[in-house]
């Protein structure tokens, strides 16, 4: 695992789900590897009433009722729909859940412009064909149908992305569960085996872009992922995912708790000016997610690791969100600068410390980017 960039969930917490399988004494769907009580588990982690000999981390971070309306969906035969803003963790749930379930998570679509019909069901060989012609060691069957053949999870990663037409051929094998390949005279089929299903996620900010039609909306389930506002839920995030980073680059250096609570109320006054903004342009065109918030601390512990004294400080922190969320020149920029000047100047003559430093590296980068 330490030679891969981003090891997949079914390998990075390959111990533990062998360890979960070898005590899971409850009844399984169909292929699945682990119960469903078991798979809840793994994803929200262990409590002190479940009595293990161990305890399971929590990997994700959200009600309870999301994960286990997932896991229900998944152990009938409709299709999953994780719908939410960006950054709200419907990929690593999907994720986590595919990991868990089938102990593969890489059976991936990803929805684009440019994802066709192909991408879900099959393609050929070109040289193969030349050759011997089309048959079935000629064909190479999409992750979707992959996930067919062996009883698996299929993922299809925003799903409003790709076109009507990819959208359409997803009924059929939600509805009738095989594809079929004229192409072949013989064996020209691919059913699907037991605990095959679909999970998909799309942008609740994509909407217009690809509607879903009303036929493949009645073959799915939907499960909507609010954007996380509690705080104690959201330093619980920010501080797994920085742990992870620190262990994945090998970094020794420590994240004060409260430089933490400076970025989450940060990203939380930013929030409230956004909802309050009577039009778009009053608004950073950041969704401000969590996951934003991890990218912006993300980026100020490689700065200070690398390029400063080790030591992670107000002012680079500062620097790192305004360099993070200012993606319209001048608009977003008006924007944070309106913010330091109205929010974090005033709490900087009242706390002083941290937030004076954190006052001045906004004011640098913003000149900076100006």
């Amino acid at each position: 695992m330490n030679d891969l960039l981003r090891a997949p969930a079914e390998v990075k917490y390959a111990e533990e789900l062998d360890w979960l399988e070898s005590i899971d004494d409850g009844a399984k769907p169909f292929t699945w590897r682990l119960s469903p009580r078991m798979v809840r588990l793994f994803i929200l982690g262990s409590e002190r009433a479940d009595g293990l000999d161990r305890e399971v981390e929590q990997k994700w971070f959200g009600d309870r009722s999301f994960v286990e309306r997932a896991i229900v969906t998944l152990a009938s035969d409709r299709g999953l729909l994780l719908i939410g803003d960006p950054g709200t963790g419907k990929s690593w749930l999907a994720e986590l859940l595919s990991a868990a379930i089938s102990r593969n998570s890489t059976l991936v679509v990803q929805g684009t412009a440019g994802t066709t019909e192909d991408h879900i069901k099959y393609s050929w060989n070109v040289s193969m064909v030349i050759a011997k012609g089309q048959s079935k060691d000629s064909m190479i069957p999409s992750p979707i149908m992959t996930a067919m053949e062996r009883g698996m999870i299929g993922r299809f990663e925003e799903l409003t992305r790709s076109t009507s037409d990819v959208q359409d051929a997803l009924i059929s094998i939600l509805s009738e569960k095989y594809v079929s390949i004229p192409e072949l005279d013989d064996d020209n089929t691919v059913f699907a085996k037991p605990g095959f299903s679909i999970i998909a996620t799309a942008n609740s900010r994509d909407k217009g872009v690809n509607d879903l039609s009303s036929a493949l909306k009645r073959r799915f389930n939907f499960v909507r992922i609010p954007v996380v506002t509690n705080k104690r839920s959201e330093t619980e995030i920010v501080r797994f995912r920085t742990t992870e980073l620190l262990r994945r680059h090998s970094i020794d250096l420590d994240v004060p708790p409260t430089l933490l609570d400076i970025l989450l109320q940060s990203f939380a006054d930013l929030r409230t000016a956004a909802a309050s903004a009577t039009n778009e342009e009053d608004k950073l065109e950041s969704a401000l997610s969590t996951a934003e918030q991890i990218g912006v601390l993300e980026d100020a512990i490689l700065h200070s690791n690398f390029f400063g004294d080790r030591v992670l400080k107000a002012g680079t922190l500062a620097g790192s969100l305004v360099g993070s969320l200012a993606r319209r020149n001048p608009e977003d920029l008006a924007i944070l600068n309106k913010y330091l000047h109205g929010v974090i100047e005033p709490r900087s003559k009242k706390d002083g410390g941290d937030w004076t430093e954190f006052l001045d590296g906004g004011r640098q980068a913003i000149a900076t980017l100006s």
